[in-house]
Parts: structure tokens; sequence; C-alpha cells
């Protein structure tokens, strides 16, 4: 959180001489007088904005009002208001303030918990028919001493009552582009600007817009012949960071269409019929899966085919790549689909700030990158040469929320990338996979007068958090969004509306949810709900959400609003991801300064590595066995309520289980948390082990960790994902931080033979040189072949395949779970490295040891077990070897398997 700096002002030498006089001047006796109150400790700093205008009635500062004589705001619609020389030059309205005894009410008080410990100010009853006024220019709050001197001058954050005099109307208005008979109205809000014009193309001057006073939209309706045509807004309005008034060009914050690089909107109608591919209407849907059953395989969009040689060379790096069925990225998609998977989940895919859109502007390494040696710091210095105009970029830094990326596109100019953005999905749903978007609405990728800055420079102060000093909140990495204001929530909820009608999107995962009040996830989720086959196109209650609900930043604890983190979620039917199983399975965090901390699946205690991170060896025992613990809660779907013993002999729930000082168990039902052992985040689980497992680990070894670890997520109850090439040993050549380190350290390699991406020079050294002395000596000894990245591929299908199919991993509540799952063996005699998991009529036991152990499950002795038919007919002769004894109740299971067996089965 912010921390606000105690001010205080001298007390001017009058004002002293004036209270000696008034303390000689008592009788003996008398009571004395009270101690002078301190004038107020605001600040004199204009570019700074500590004061709070939170509702048409009231103001709130940092701290009190002290001994000044008077507290006004001043307006003036020119900006020219200043401090010089202690003095405040210029003029305008007056708005005079009068302290509230007691501060701020308790209904204000909730709404702005942060600003709970406030002096409030009451802007007087005559002075309010003219605040609307006031808000169209700069806007300061001064404070003077009673001998005129100046105390406080700072200017003012107008969100909340922006939101008090406009959300009501403002909330109900259909912005941006909207068709109707036969005419196009495109519409604005800009509650602030003294004007805004319309810049058509083929119009020789800005058309100028009509303003609501009630919602502050400015809108202009025009003939349909503005269909297509290329637009912009022309907005005279003050802005702080500017410290001017200012004349912006800007495009639309609801564009459906832009021109490359997104310097124009275009007046996009996306009901047309020439923007449907063929079969788009009639689009038939893969099943729905609920998400507590979805599989999930995280994908992007240029990795998906940017190296690969078997689809069509025009069509590499683009949404064309999905339809390019014979291609072996596509193939190995529907065998995942064949397996079990049930989404692609798309990393960002809406309009990007950062990627040239036209691919003659894209830069690529001036190097023979295949030349090096794999150890070698040539390879990221060719790509950090050209990174920033490169075609590369995760994409987390959003331009425009609601049209897809140009750069994806065979033409970014126009509406070519709606229409195959539109066939990518119709190609994934034909393979028998739903499309989930990544999206980023708690961020932009600039704010200010930047030129990639849209929102605030329509709205200037209004679209992101501001801290208490009125600077833009950047703890996200940018420019944080303010979802919790009206207008910005309103903006999440339209966008993602659109994505789910107009381009049939299945799911959307939330970048850094928790910097979301969970009422903003929860009023996406109505709306959704909302949309219906009949009148939709979809039936929006198949839609699944989920995101990153991390608590931290200026938010964090709830300190602005209830946020839609983990603990927050539970109960909605909107999945959090679960770093708890996660962390357990590789081991320590993905910010440790030694990368040798191992975990259960990289071999802590049972396969020590050298690393002395890892502590004494009775300090890994119980640290496994600890880990084990937190594992066992995420097979259950991380609940809170299931009750199991734990590795010490106690009867503990989910809840009870530490988490870095945190609950381990926080899901309500399965389906509230997301499991998974790796993403496109931190090192893919590859070069996770390759840090964590000792270096003379064979290839083979290394395949079968790999299964280990995808199968705590991939059999837990609820959803799981996993980072798409995962079941192939994808490597990023140990970068941490991939996201724009290029087609070289990024592309996924289908076919075998091309390497699994490992050795291909040293990470990008921006964030991973710290550990190039862990880094070198692997990139040469660590090597992986074809025999390896096929087994581990057909292994985690099977995995996939038996998920899908037994019931006993489809349970729906916390009863179901608890009545359905154990784990016989777990108690102070539990095995390290192995754990045991009952499911139904199924017994799971994972055995990450290097050595063949056997588990003894009495309860089970006398009963027919057989290895599941899934296993016993696959492709891994290793896990063939497990055995069950039926006297005894034994199950007997290679090193580094996972073995599941049925009951009954012959």
């Amino acid at each position: 959180m912010a921390q606000h700096r105690h001010r205080t002002v001298a007390v001017t030498g009058i004002v002293l001489a004036l209270v000696a006089a008034l303390f000689a001047a008592i009788p003996a006796g008398a009571a004395p007088p009270r101690e002078p109150r301190k004038a107020a400790a605001g600040p004199v700093d204009l570019t700074k904005s500590t004061a709070q205008w939170i509702d048409r009635a009231t103001v709130a500062l940092p701290e009190g009002g002290g001994d000044t004589a008077t507290t006004r705001l001043v307006a003036d619609p020119d900006g020219e208001l200043a401090v010089r020389d202690g003095e405040l030059t210029g003029s305008g309205a007056e708005f005079a303030l009068r302290e509230i005894p007691g501060g701020l009410s308790p209904a204000q008080r909730a709404k702005f918990p942060h600003l709970a410990a406030y002096t409030a100010y009451e802007v007087e009853g005559r002075d309010r028919d003219r605040v609307a006024d006031a808000l169209t220019g700069q806007v300061i709050l001064t404070q003077h001493a009673a001998d005129g001197t100046l105390v406080t001058a700072t200017g003012v954050q107008t969100q909340g009552v922006l939101d008090d005099l406009y959300a009501a109307r403002a909330t109900q208005a259909e912005l941006g582009p909207v068709f109707r008979h036969g005419e196009v109205t495109l519409s604005v809000w800009a509650p602030t600007a003294q004007s805004v014009s319309l810049e058509l193309g083929g119009e020789q001057a800005p058309l100028a817009m009509e303003r609501d006073g009630a919602s502050g939209v400015w809108s202009l309706t025009g003939p349909k012949r503005w269909t297509g045509k290329t637009y912009r807004y022309v907005v005279k309005v003050w802005s702080p960071s500017a410290r001017a008034v200012v004349t912006n060009k800007v495009t639309d914050p609801y564009s459906l269409g832009l021109t490359a690089d997104s310097t124009h909107s275009i007046a996009v109608d996306l009901d047309a019929e020439s923007l449907a591919p063929h079969g788009w209407s009639t689009l038939r849907k893969p099943k729905a899966v609920p998400l507590s059953d979805a599989r999930i395989q995280e994908l992007h969009i240029r990795d998906f085919s940017a190296s690969d040689r078997t689809a069509e060379a025009r069509h590499r790096g683009t949404y064309l790549a999905f339809t390019d069925t014979r291609s072996k990225g596509s193939r190995h998609l529907r065998k995942l689909a064949r397996a079990g998977t049930s989404y692609v989940h798309l990393l960002p895919a809406f309009d990007i700030a950062t990627i040239p859109e036209r691919k003659a502007d894209q830069q690529s390494p001036d190097c023979d990158l295949a030349s090096y040696a794999a150890d070698s710091d040539k390879q990221q210095e060719c790509v950090g040469a050209v990174a920033a105009d490169d075609a590369y970029n995760w994409g987390y830094d959003p331009y425009h929320y609601t049209v897809p990326e140009g750069s994806y596109a065979t033409d970014p100019e126009g509406t070519r990338r709606t229409v195959e953005f539109r066939k990518m999905v119709k190609a994934l749903n034909g393979q028998g996979l739903r499309a989930v978007m990544d999206v980023v609405y708690n961020h932009t990728a600039a704010s200010g007068q930047d030129p990639t800055s849209v929102l605030d420079r329509i709205v200037p102060g209004y679209y992101h958090r501001l801290l208490a000093d009125g600077t833009v909140a950047n703890s996200t990495c940018c420019a944080n969004t303010a979802p919790e204001n009206a207008m910005m929530g309103k903006l999440v909820v339209d966008s993602l509306v659109t994505w789910a009608r107009q381009y049939k999107v299945d799911g959307f995962r939330f970048d850094l949810m928790g910097h979301h009040p969970k009422a903003n996830i929860l009023a996406v989720r109505k709306a959704l709900d909302a949309l219906t086959p009949e009148k939709d196109g979809v039936d929006g209650k198949r839609i699944i959400l989920y995101g990153e609900g991390w608590n931290f930043g200026e938010v964090a604890d709830d300190a602005r609003f209830v946020q839609a983190t983990q603990k927050n979620m539970a109960g909605t039917g909107i999945a959090t991801f679960s770093d708890r199983a996660r962390d357990a399975v590789r081991g320590g965090g993905p910010f440790d300064e030694d990368p040798g901390v191992q975990g259960f699946a990289s071999g802590l205690y049972t396969d020590p590595n050298s690393s002395k991170a890892n502590g004494t060896e009775a300090e890994q025992k119980a640290r496994l066995l600890h880990y084990q613990d937190l594992i066992k809660v995420g097979l259950t779907g991380n609940l809170a309520a299931y009750t199991f013993t734990d590795s010490s002999g106690r009867r503990v729930k989910g809840s009870d289980v530490d988490y870095n000082g945190a609950p381990a168990g926080y899901a309500a039902a399965p389906g509230d948390a997301l499991a998974y052992a790796d993403a496109h985040d931190n090192e893919t689980l590859f070069d996770a082990l390759a840090f964590k497992l000792p270096r003379s680990t064979s290839a083979a070894d290394r395949a079968r960790m790999q299964v280990v670890a995808l199968a705590t997520a991939t059999l837990s109850q609820g959803p799981a994902l996993s980072q798409a090439g995962t079941d192939l040993l994808r490597s990023k050549s140990l970068d941490r931080n991939s996201y724009d380190s290029g087609d070289w350290f990024n592309a996924l390699h289908w076919d075998c033979r091309d390497g699994n991406g490992f050795g291909r020079g040293l990470p990008p050294a921006a964030d991973n040189k710290a550990k190039w002395p862990y880094a070198k000596p692997l990139l040469t000894s660590v090597r992986v072949g074809c025999a390896d990245i096929r087994r581990t591929s057909a292994a985690y299908r099977d995995l996939l395949r038996i998920r899908t199919t037994e019931p006993a991993f489809r349970q729906r509540t916390t009863a179901d779970v608890q009545r359905t799952l154990s784990f016989p063996l777990s108690g102070r005699e539990e095995t390290p490295g192995v754990i045991t998991l009952r499911a139904g009529s199924l017994v799971v036991v994972i055995n990450a040891t290097p050595d063949t152990r056997e588990q003894r499950v009495r309860a089970v002795a006398g009963q027919a077990y057989a290895l599941h038919q899934v296993q016993a007919k696959g492709a891994d002769p290793i896990v063939k070897s497990a055995r069950y004894e039926e006297s005894s109740g034994i199950f007997t299971v290679p090193g580094r398997t996972v073995a599941v067996f049925s009951r009954n089965v012959h």
C-alpha cells in the first residue's frame, strides 16, 4: 500500500508571539487554553494530487485541517493555476469547504476503505450545481492559515465524484460504434472534456459531437456509408500529467476494428455477413465441459506455428495456422483432444501495443543463431538487439481491448483480423477443443499522454488506479487500471460480452484477477449468463471463467475493495490458480536465488542434488513430507473443509495445512482452484527440473519425472492446466521470463527431431543473468531425444484418458470428494516421496523416488485390482511392470512412475 509521509508546517513567528501573549494573560488557577492545532500537513505541490473528491458533496484529505482558516477548491477551465514563491497564481471558480466532524460517513468508509482515516470536507450545498463545470478544467485544493499563508496546494483526484455524477446513466450507455436502422452512431464517454469532435475518414473537417449532460457521453449519428470508415475522437481536456489543457486525437476505447498499428479506429459492424467465415452462423461447438472437469492447454498463437515447417508458410505465426489441419501442431492438438484436453487457452490475442503489425516493419535477429554453442551468450544478445521491434511478445500490454491483434493476421489493415480470428475459433472447435482467451484488464501498456495511452487521453485520471499522491499505481508491471471505478468496470464487462457474442469465445482467463474487485468479476459472470443461443448465438452459462487470484500491491488484503483473490472467490464457480501444489511439486518458489531447491517431483530427500539450499537430510525429509500434504490437498481440489491425516499423524482440514503462512486449502468446491505444474510464467517444467534434478539424471529419468509432476495436476479434482509442449518436454533454454525472448527461445517444436528447445544458448540476461552460473553447465550436459519425448507425451495422454473417463475424479461437492477420496497411508509412517490415493474403485500410486516402492493398503486386501487398462495397453513399458498382491493389499510400483489400479478389471 502507498505510504503517506507525515508532513508538518512550521508555525510562523507571529502566531508563536500571539500564543505566548495569550498564556501570559491567563489568570492564576485558570484552565490553560487548548494546545494550538498545527496547520494542515498537506503539501504545496500541484504536481501531486493528494486530495480526493469522492462525491459531489465530499472531499477527503490525508491529514486534518489544523488551524487553517480556509479550505477551498479552485477550478480553472484554462488550467493556469500555479504556485510561485509560495503564492497561488491564476484564478478560477472557488468552492468553500467545511470540515466534517468525525470524518467520512460509515457508507463512505465502506466504499473507500483506503480513505477511512482521511479528514472529510463538505462542499456547500449552493455550490453543488457547479461541480460538473468545475470538473472540465484544472481543480486544486488550497488551505490558508489565519495569516493568509498558503499551507496546502494540491491537485484533486476526481474518480469518485465522476462516478457519483455520471455512473448511473453512463453505465447504461452503448459506447463505441452501434449500427441500427441503417445508421451508425459513435459514442464515447468523456465527461471532463471541454469539447469532443469526430475525425472521420473522408471528411475534410472534424464533426462536432453532442454531449449528454446526465451521462457525460458524447455521440454523433451518421448514415450507413460511415460503415467501414476510419475515425478518431478529437478531445479537448485538462490533463494532469501534461499539466495543461490538451487536444488529443485518440482512437476509440470501444474500437471494434483498427488500422495497422492501431493509428485509427474503424467503424466495423461485426454482424456483417462479409465478416463471417463459411459456417460461422451454424457453428457446432464441442460438447461443453464444466470448469470443474476442464483440462486446459495454454498456448501462445505465434509459438504454435512460427517454427512449424508443416504449416503453410504464409500462415505461420498467424490465426490461420490453426486452420492447417494437416500440420504437426494441429495433429498434436487433436491427439490431446481425443485424450481428454477440452480447452485451448490462448495467450492475449487482443490488440497489443508492443508488436509492429506490418511484417515489413518486424525485425529478425541478424545472426546465425544455430551456429553458436549451447551455453553461449550470443543467442540472447542477438535476440535482445531486436526484441523491441520483432514479431514477438506474450501480449500482456493491452492497447485496445476488443479488437484482435493485427500481427497475428495475414494482413493487419482493416477487418481481415476479425475474419481470421473467427476462423481460428472455428478450427479449434472443429478439432474438438473449446477456446479460452487470456484477458488483461488490470493494466494498460501506458497512461498519461503516451501515444499508446487511449483511456487516459480521453478521461485523464479516471480509468487508472491512483496512489495517495495521485500517481498511477504500477504494481502489475504497468499502469494499473481501476475496475472499481464504474466505467472501467463497465468496459471490462462490455468487452467480454463482445468477445463471447461476436467471436464465440468459450472461456476467459483473467490476468492478475486479484487486482479486480470480486464484484466486477461477478458482474462479468452475470452478463455472460444472460447470453442465450436464441438471442445471442451462444450459451453464456457454458462459458468458463478463471484467473490469477494473487494478493499483492496497493489493493492487497482488500485494502480498497473485496478483491477477486483465491480465498474470496471460493464458492463462486470462478476458479483461481493454485500455487500450493505447484511449489510442492517443483520445489521452493519461482524466485529462489538458488534454482536447485528441490521438491516432490525433483528429488528432494529421495534423490538429492548438491545444492546446500536444500538443508540437512532431516530438514529435507521434513519438508518433503509437508510438500506431500500440500499435494494431497491439491489432489482434492484444494478444498478447505476436506479432512485427512497429515504426515505428522494429525487429523486436519485442508485449511489447516500451512502454505507460507496461508491456508493450503481455500476452495469451497471442486472447480474453485485450478491445478498446474507449469505455465508461461517462470521456467517450463522441464527447465525447472533441469535446475533441480541431480545433473547426472538420465534423459529417460528426466522424462519420467516430468510425468510424475504432470500427474499431480492431471489427476486432481477440479480444473487443471498445462503449458503447450510440456508433454513434449518443452524447454525455453532455462528462460524464466520469455515474454520478449523471440521465437528462438519460445518456439514450440512439434517434431521431436528438432529437439525440445533446450541448449539454445544462455537465456536473456535481463531476467536470467543471476542464474547463468547454474545454467551454463546444464546447457551442455542435459539432453533428451525423440524416444524420451514420445514416451512422455504418450504417458501424459494415458493419464488424461483416465482422468476424463473415470467418475471418481469428477466429484461435484466437498462431501462427494470426502466420501470418494482418501489417502490410506498418510501419517507418521508414510513413505517419503510416495503418495497413495484411493479414488472410488481406483488406487493411484505416485512414486517420485528412484526406486521401486511397496504400498500396503490393508483396506483393499482380498479385493481384485489390476493396472488400469489404459496404462496396461499404453506406451510406457515400465508402468506395465507395476504389480498388486491381492492377499496382502500390496501395490508395487517402479521408481519415477505413476500407476493407476482399477478394481475388478482383468
